[in-house]
């Protein structure tokens, strides 16, 4: 049960991964002037089945009543876009010394971390496993919950 799971956040060195910054802050004053949450334009398509998959997620984050995660500040937002920043600036790591067994997940069209991002982990990666959720962003896991959560058991029991 040691192996790793990744997202498409550990990837190659690409110029698009800094605009991360400008993609969050326009989700959010669109959430804002929506009044809706900003997760809905930031994780999931604007497809019929990507808004239907972005209320349902919303939902189930509201039935966990204790132990629930704190609010994101703002100092903690701020943060957050710096270090996606720095991180987008970095060098592309080495990974090929990481062998064990590794799941790579993302949605087909994440435009917060470009996909081709999760391509380039796995194929950088000498062990990995990519899968790639139709019609699904960056919150590909959480559109598709039942079906990577069968995937990474499966991934974890090997």
């Amino acid at each position: 049960m040691g192996h790793p799971v990744e997202s498409a956040d550990d990837a190659v060195e690409d110029p698009r991964r800094t605009r991360v910054t400008r993609l969050s802050n326009l989700a959010l004053l669109r959430g804002v002037l929506a009044r809706q949450d900003p997760k809905k334009y930031l994780f999931f398509t604007r497809t019929a089945n990507g808004r239907r998959a972005a209320d349902e997620f919303l939902a189930r984050l509201q039935e966990r009543t204790q132990d629930r995660d704190i609010p994101v500040s703002l100092s903690t937002y701020r943060a957050q876009l710096r270090a996606v920043n720095r991180w987008g600036r970095a060098a592309t790591a080495d990974l090929s010394p990481i062998g064990r067994p590794t799941l790579v997940a993302n949605g087909e069209h994440d435009v917060m971390v470009p996909t081709a991002n999760s391509v380039d982990l796995a194929e950088r990666l000498p062990n990995s496993e990519l899968v790639l959720y139709p019609d699904a962003g960056h919150g590909g896991i959480f559109q598709h919950h039942a079906a990577f959560t069968t995937t990474a058991l499966a991934f974890l029991a090997r």
